[in-house]
């Protein structure tokens, strides 16, 4: 067994796995090598200690993972504290998970030798330059993570080390063919019934509910009829938006914008040039005359620079295409070149020879691209509203010091900052912590709707910025605690609820009847005309999908056509019952390869994971953890 492991370890699958994952720096304890460790364990497992700053940057990293992946949305459901907090124990619990596999890893004698270390930060694409390994850009990377190379040499070997027996649980799952094409045929078999769906609702007049029967039920469900804390919000916004309307520019102040920032709207020069290079050997003066004799060539009347190029410039990927470095901007590169090639006046005008790091240029035009510059005409209404947007903003930013100073000073009421925005105050209906109106469905919003300080102090709340252009001020208008409704309040719907149950039952009873008399063999079909209703066919019923209600379909396939054994009654979830008979199974044609491949992969993948979990459950099992609460 410890021979398969090492072995598992060195395939190129396990150094892919092992590669994604030191790269994407997820949640694997990356906080134990940070330049600075903290004494204090947020938990110990077997003795070992998860520190507070192993749990802290776990967390950072999975955060920023998310985020990045997520965009907003993540990222304004980390400004809610509940699902913070429950984030952060997943983080932990992660964390746990990792030492206790670890912990295995060491224990069987698990190891990753030196060289397997180095070969593997070899091939590590971020490190590499040009395709190849570079050691500044490896420092470079792993310093951002703040890991030091030997830091990071150790943390490499962990994670290698508990990948090994990752692997191996892994790698011990798999289908036989046989056992896959089995599936593929039960679930591409279909089938032919006949099903007869029974109202309850005939069967309402069989019933009643007594007063008694209420009464026993309220008592046995009383959390059922616990009504949820609600408030109704009072609340003013301000946004950038609204005070765009009360500002004004000139058509002055816009060429005055337009005229600043002139090379916003021009389009940068790009030049087309080839070049030749005569680089600098161990006699400057040799090169020099060298590139001067080359210029000669170049100025000669009739002279081919492409072919002169592709000859004698030293530069040998430009010199296969006659010289040609494409279309250059200013800033690409270094400045006695671009000063020479921008000075150019025509296309086909030729540089005298010019001089770099890299030897002696001879530089020819070969297209224009001119800068182009848009018209203020064209630009104005673009203009306009960005310079709306800027006033609007400085008064935006005014606004908010003032919002809050009245809503500080005048805590009991909105009217103060109502007058000063100039925005009206509005209301919300009643809303549970679960169900936030889209008015106010907002992460800062409910960090504080069913606060003490807004719903017992009746208090205005802070200003709340929403965004970069939007605030809100909200405060509590009224307020419905949690409590237990009373029976009058919903013995309606209790007797509505226990109609419905009782009726069922009753179609159900009916049904079974049915169900006893074909099994003796006798007709049905008096009952069925009595109720008006009748058997509906189904052929070729696939296992997934279809019109049939899925209680319906469902049963059909857990049937046999064995006589006895072929019909079922089921209750459906409109409250219906419904009588199914299946009268004949048609098995799969062939199985085709692609699907046969697609769920050979399906379900290795769902028992290695299950078999992954169930093997950390087993650590768990037997391990001594402790989380510490603080």
């Amino acid at each position: 067994m410890l021979e398969r492991i090492r072995e598992g370890s060195q395939g190129p699958l396990a150094m892919t796995i092992v590669g994604l994952i030191i790269i994407s720096f997820a949640v694997t304890g990356v906080g134990s090598y940070l330049g600075s460790s903290s004494t204090q364990a947020a938990a110990t497992v077997n003795g070992e200690e998860i520190t507070l700053t192993e749990v802290e940057a776990a967390y950072q990293n999975q955060r920023a993972r998310m985020e990045a992946q997520f965009g907003e949305s993540v990222a304004a459901a980390f400004a809610n504290e509940a699902y913070l907090e429950t984030f952060r124990e997943q983080v932990l619990q992660q964390l746990i998970s990792e030492k206790l596999v670890e912990q295995e890893a060491n224990e069987i004698g698990l190891r990753v030798s030196t060289e397997q270390i180095k070969q593997t930060i070899f091939e590590i694409d971020a490190f590499k330059l040009a395709g190849q390994f570079d050691n500044d850009t490896f420092k470079a990377v792993i310093a951002r993570q703040n890991f030091t190379p030997a830091s990071f040499r150790d943390y490499l070997r962990k994670q290698m080390t508990t990948e090994q027996l990752s692997n191996v649980i892994n790698g011990s799952s798999f289908s036989i063919d046989d056992e896959v094409t089995s599936v593929l045929r039960l679930q591409n078999q279909t089938r032919t019934a006949r099903t007869l769906e029974v109202n309850a609702d005939d069967f309402t007049s069989d019933v009643s509910v007594s007063d008694d029967e209420v009464a026993q039920y309220y008592q046995s469900n009383l959390s059922d009829f616990d009504t949820q804390e609600q408030v109704k919000l009072s609340y003013v916004t301000l946004s950038v938006s609204d005070l765009m309307a009360n500002e004004a520019v000139t058509e002055e102040e816009a060429k005055a914008y337009y005229n600043e920032y002139i090379a916003a709207y021009q389009t940068t020069e790009e030049r087309r040039i080839s070049h030749i290079l005569i680089e600098f050997g161990e006699d400057d003066s040799a090169s020099k005359a060298t590139a001067e004799e080359v210029l000669k060539l170049v100025k000669a009347p009739g002279a081919d620079f492409a072919k002169i190029a592709s000859e004698r410039s030293s530069d040998t990927i430009s010199a296969e295409i006659g010289g040609d470095l494409d279309f250059i901007v200013k800033g690409d590169w270094s400045e006695s070149f671009e000063d020479a090639a921008f000075a150019l006046k025509a296309v086909g005008d030729t540089s005298d020879l010019v001089q770099t790091e890299f030897g002696y240029h001879i530089i020819k035009l070969t297209d224009l691209k001119p800068s182009v510059t848009t018209p203020f005409e064209e630009v104005k209404d673009e203009l306009t509203q960005t310079l709306l947007k800027d006033k609007a903003m400085e008064s935006f930013f005014g606004f908010q010091e003032q919002v809050a100073s009245a809503a500080f000073e005048q805590p009991d009421s909105l009217e103060r900052v109502s007058e000063i925005t100039n925005r009206p105050i509005i209301d919300t209906a009643f809303f549970e912590k679960t169900n936030y109106p889209a008015s106010v469905n907002y992460p800062q919003v409910e960090n504080v709707a069913f606060s003490a300080e807004l719903i017992e102090n009746g208090l205005n709340s802070d200003v709340l910025q929403i965004s970069d252009e939007k605030i809100m001020v909200v405060r509590v208008a009224d307020h419905k605690p949690q409590r237990t409704l009373a029976l009058e309040e919903v013995k309606a719907s209790i007797v509505n609820q226990l109609t419905a149950e009782k009726t069922q039952e009753a179609a159900v009873a009916w049904a079974e009847g049915l169900k006893s008399k074909i099994f003796a063999g006798e007709s049905i079909d008096e009952a069925l005309t009595a109720k008006s209703i009748e058997f509906t066919p189904v052929e070729g019923l696939a296992r997934f999908g279809g019109a049939l209600p899925v209680e319906m379909s469902s049963a059909i396939f857990k049937l046999s056509p064995v006589a006895q054994q072929n019909v079922s009654v089921v209750k459906l979830s409109s409250g219906n019952v419904g009588l199914v008979i299946l009268d004949s199974v048609q098995a799969a044609s062939e199985v085709n390869a692609d699907d046969l491949l697609a769920v050979k992969q399906g379900l290795a993948s769902n028992e290695s994971r299950t078999s992954y979990e169930n093997f950390v459950d087993a650590l768990r099992s037997d391990a001594d953890i402790e989380i510490i609460k603080r």
